[in-house]
């Protein structure tokens, strides 16, 4: 009779573009002008399961560039990996899904980005290495805070 395998099992099945997006509205005129534009970014990481010991870690960029009250370019995207994630302790799974996972992808979504802007006609936007330990420690925090009663006096 075999017994089963309980070994803790981490491996990558695929990293994947899965969505994105330029925008110029505001193109061919505001190509004229040669002010420095303000940009814009916000980053945002998800994970769900998708099949029995599945997972599918999703890390998005919103980059929205723009001069005065008018946009320059938007790019949105997001970069996703499938993990097979099993025989975990449920304490180590957050952690995993919210730290090890998005450290993966980001690199990929953050070519993609340079590489999507630079074809669109503009200097490449770099985005900056992130600490994914200290944004899902800041998240569990405000979790925790949110969750906790609130006591009026």
């Amino acid at each position: 009779m075999a017994e089963a395998n309980l070994d803790p099992v981490f491996q990558i099945q695929r990293v994947y573009l899965k969505d994105v997006s330029l925008e110029q509205p505001n193109s061919p005129e505001i190509l004229l002008n040669q002010e420095q534009p303000g940009v814009d970014i916000q980053l945002g990481v998800d994970a769900k399961p998708v099949a029995d010991g599945m997972f599918e870690v999703t890390v998005t960029a919103t980059v929205h560039t723009r001069i005065a009250d008018k946009t320059v370019f938007l790019v949105e995207a997001k970069q996703a990996g499938i993990f097979e994630i099993r025989n975990i302790s449920p304490e180590q799974m957050g952690p995993l899904l919210g730290i090890a996972c998005p450290q993966i992808v980001y690199p990929y979504l953050r070519g993609n980005v340079a590489d999507v802007v630079q074809r669109g006609g503009f200097p490449p936007v770099h985005l900056a290495e992130i600490n994914f330990q200290a944004m899902y420690e800041q998240q569990q925090a405000e979790a925790a805070s949110a969750a906790a009663p609130q006591i009026i006096v």
